[in-house]
């Protein structure tokens, strides 16, 4: 085998969407690619079309009814009253601290923290509240009272730091079954107009992958997720990381087609091939909870949000509803819509089956 090749046809498709060539993000992808001397590698291409001048988080791209695709807090404000619940658990179980740092990364426009706040907890006192968003336009939605930045902090603190889907749009590297693994870059064919995969004979395939697969397996090699899993970690003088996201194994991947493991979104439809759209479209994977450091435990979001009493909020509202469905008020609605809301966020098929992964120290 020469040490570049065209990948297998399983990503053989047209990858530039029509306007495509009008995007900024297109000609930084380009520019890229030259500069890395004709193939560019695939997470560098992830890390470009997501997160580069031009990129869809940092132009577009958000969270959202409005926006491109719907996360658990955006469903409504139970999520975020539940999560509340979960901070007073753990602040109590600390010490109660002052301070007691939440860290939201990956904030979006900051709806958790809307809802974390009109939850009232009793931590609030002691609670200093950081948003971490990379958009200068979704920083700019994010409430009073609360810190907005745009990385994470830089000092040891007590307290918690939570991602929530944030770990599947880290950039990634893809590898492909080929005879043996190979790594898959991104080049750009002129003649066609589009952006083609090119597989490269890397000198050591990351030890995550398994021995053998099927021709044109793929799988994604999270490094990214791992590392900053280990740096969040390294922040925490004391507390815990909480993830929550949609995982998978490696062994898993290799063994699934890649089309249910690697999506696009925008509009909340699903997008067009990963190639295409550049910066105008999510790019994200399934999280392959064995490539990051072993988590204390790991459960679903549904059997998460029931040990911090979802239940009990649900049937909160039934009450106040009934209480008040012969001249309902704006607080009556809302409690009304918790029904609907836990429906959705317990949904074996949808959120509920989402991983929560959490690291103490």
């Amino acid at each position: 085998m020469s040490p570049t090749s065209s990948a297998p046809s399983a990503a053989d498709e047209p990858q530039v969407a029509p306007g495509d060539h009008d995007h900024a993000a297109l000609d930084d992808v380009r520019r890229a690619i030259d500069d890395a001397g004709g193939v560019l590698r695939f997470d560098k291409f992830v890390d470009i079309a997501l997160y580069g001048a031009h990129g869809f988080y940092r132009t577009s791209g958000r969270a959202g009814r409005r926006g491109d695709f719907l996360t658990s807090p955006e469903v409504g404000p139970l999520f975020g009253a539940v999560f509340a619940r979960a901070l007073d658990s753990w602040w109590h179980e600390l010490g109660r601290p002052d301070p007691f740092v939440v860290v939201d990364a990956g904030a979006g426009p900051g709806t958790l923290a809307r809802s974390v706040l009109a939850a009232r907890p009793e931590c609030s006192r002691a609670m200093r509240y950081v948003a971490v968003e990379i958009s200068p336009s979704q920083q700019a939605m994010h409430p009073t009272g609360i810190e907005s930045r745009a990385d994470m902090p830089s000092g040891r603190f007590t307290g918690v730091i939570f991602a929530n889907e944030l770990l599947d749009n880290l950039p990634f590297r893809l590898f492909v079954f080929d005879g043996g693994w190979r790594e898959a870059h991104v080049a750009y064919d002129s003649k066609s107009a589009r952006f083609v995969e090119r597989l490269v004979t890397s000198e050591a395939a990351p030890a995550c992958l398994p021995p053998t697969a099927a021709h044109g397996a793929r799988v994604a090699v999270c490094d990214q997720a791992s590392a900053w899993v280990r740096s969040a970690m390294q922040l925490l003088e004391a507390g815990r990381l909480v993830v929550i996201d949609y995982c998978t194994s490696t062994s898993s991947m290799a063994q699934r087609p890649w089309r249910e493991w690697l999506r696009t979104y925008s509009a909340h439809e699903r997008g067009a091939h990963y190639l295409s759209a550049v910066g105008g479209q999510d790019v994200t994977v399934e999280v392959p909870l064995d490539q990051l450091p072993p988590p204390d435990t790991v459960s679903t979001q549904a059997d998460f949000l029931k040990s911090h009493g979802i239940d009990a909020l649900v049937e909160e509202g039934r009450v106040v509803w009934e209480k008040s469905a012969s001249s309902p008020d704006l607080v009556a609605m809302t409690m009304r819509s918790r029904v609907r809301e836990a429906e959705a966020l317990l949904d074996a098929s949808g959120l509920g089956a989402f991983s929560v992964a959490q690291w103490r120290r």
